[in-house]
């Protein structure tokens, strides 16, 4: 086991505020083999795991009034983790989060990455292209046209050309010099308006988040991750969904733990005033969404905060909340490519690559989840709300710039690394999708859950209030 402070969770640790003795309290198991790369996306997984488990023993201290408890972190289960959709059976199948048009395609004058998981976002690349689209790829002819069409085009001009027409596409761009802040936390004193901060000591042994509301309004992997990270230490998590865009059961089945699930459509007055109440009583609101698709419904982070004085407001998107692409859409695999990640990792043959894992999702998600938890630590002092933003960009600059890359052999030191299997992480459960098989949570502290308290619900079915 490792004994020193490891300086990527140090670092993590400073970028959430935290005190800088506690950074050497978490204690790794290595497990040198899990998510080979050329950057240290291992070191980038475990920290980001470690400092989220830290912040959730600092919270049970705070709540009540002991020792902190010990924190140790299995690398393996966050090998496993990181990859839990590639773990994940239903009734005995796998699947792939990736359809056949999300990929890297040769340009005129390079490459570019597509995202069309979502079939608006297929519909969309095709026809902002002059491809027919019929809906189906079991032949390949809509992967042919693309390819052929895609080839005579420079690629900087196709990712303005499917960006302008609602799609997904980025240039393979070359690693920058560019950084972009880990995360940005701001306090936030007096407002007007109702109180959300409410005060609801835990009973003995309760989980650190106990009491605690959480509104998740967060799509795909890095938010998900987050909410079901605060599911399992306790809170009360109800994500909301626009009813007019589902969401793949597949995907919400791997994420979809640890919270309740409903739709709202917040063009409905009715909807709208079900929020309102909602919102009314919350603690926690995460946002994944475009600020211009929040904005117009009056949640725009200011006015959420100046409205309910004591809320805390995480913020998340993929490229930072400054620059020229702040409102644009994005995904990991997208974030990758147009950071130069992707060159990095490029194969042999030249052919652009990817890290071992969707890392910069699930690494933002940990780090996520962690700066709530300080948050509310914080908050419990001072009663004041606090505003968060993190990004897939800011993840990718530490991870590029900022962590060290460490032998194995240094790993290794002080005891044998232990199996790097999945199996031992992984549980099963019956869920109203089937009967799962799926990775538990890497994030661990002495005494703390080590699963979470029951399998997903079928999305968007709860009802939209408050346990």
């Amino acid at each position: 086991m490792t004994q020193d402070v490891d300086t990527a969770t140090a670092h993590a640790w400073s970028a959430l505020g935290g005190d800088p003795e506690s950074a050497g309290k978490v204690t790794y198991v290595p497990a040198p083999g899990v998510l080979p790369s050329r950057l240290p996306v291992r070191q980038l997984a475990r920290a980001s795991v470690g400092v989220c488990a830290l912040a959730a023993a600092e919270l049970v201290a705070r709540r009540s009034g002991r020792q902190a408890p010990a924190v140790r972190v299995h690398e393996a289960a966050v090998g496993a983790a990181f990859v839990s959709e590639r773990h994940l059976r239903i009734d005995g199948r796998a699947w792939s989060p990736f359809a056949p048009l999300s990929s890297f395609w040769p340009t005129a004058d390079g490459w570019v990455r597509t995202h069309a998981n979502y079939p608006h976002h297929r519909a969309r690349l095709l026809s902002s292209l002059g491809i027919p689209d019929d809906g189906t790829d079991d032949d390949g002819t809509a992967r042919e046209r693309l390819a052929d069409e895609l080839r005579t085009r420079p690629a900087r001009w196709v990712e303005e050309t499917v960006y302008a027409a609602g799609g997904l596409a980025v240039a393979v761009a070359e690693p920058g010099t560019d950084r972009w802040p880990l995360i940005d936390s701001r306090r936030v004193a007096g407002g007007t308006g109702r109180a959300a901060a409410r005060r609801r000591p835990p009973g003995e042994g309760a989980l650190p988040a106990h009491g605690v509301r959480v509104l998740d309004l967060t799509r795909v992997i890095a938010g998900p991750v987050a909410t079901r990270t605060l599911g399992l230490l306790g809170a009360d998590v109800l994500r909301v969904d626009p009813p007019q865009l589902p969401e793949d059961p597949k995907a919400h089945t791997d994420t979809g733990f640890g919270k309740r699930s409903t739709r709202l459509d917040l063009n409905a007055p009715a909807d709208l005033a079900v929020f309102e109440e909602l919102l009314g009583s919350a603690d926690v609101v995460v946002l994944g969404y475009r600020a211009d698709a929040l904005d117009r419904y009056g949640l725009a982070p200011d006015t959420l905060l100046e409205r309910y004085p004591g809320l805390i407001v995480a913020g998340l998107d993929a490229w930072g909340w400054t620059g020229p692409w702040r409102e644009r859409r994005g995904f990991d695999s997208l974030v990758q490519a147009a950071k130069g990640i992707s060159l990095i990792e490029r194969g042999v043959d030249g052919r652009p690559g990817v890290l071992p894992a969707q890392a910069l999702d699930h690494s933002t998600g940990y780090l996520l989840a962690a700066a709530i938890l300080r948050a509310l630590t914080e908050r419990g002092d001072d009663g004041e709300g606090r505003h968060l933003r993190l990004s897939l960009a800011g993840t990718a600059s530490w991870l590029m710039h900022d962590i060290r890359p460490e032998p194995a052999s240094d790993l290794a030191e002080g005891g044998l690394p232990e199996a790097n299997g999945a199996e031992v992480w992984m549980a099963e459960t019956p869920s109203p999708y089937g009967r799962l098989r799926y990775v538990r949570s890497p994030v661990n502290y002495e005494g703390g859950p080590d699963d979470w308290a029951g399998p997903p619900s079928m999305w968007g079915t709860d009802p939209a209030r408050w346990l």
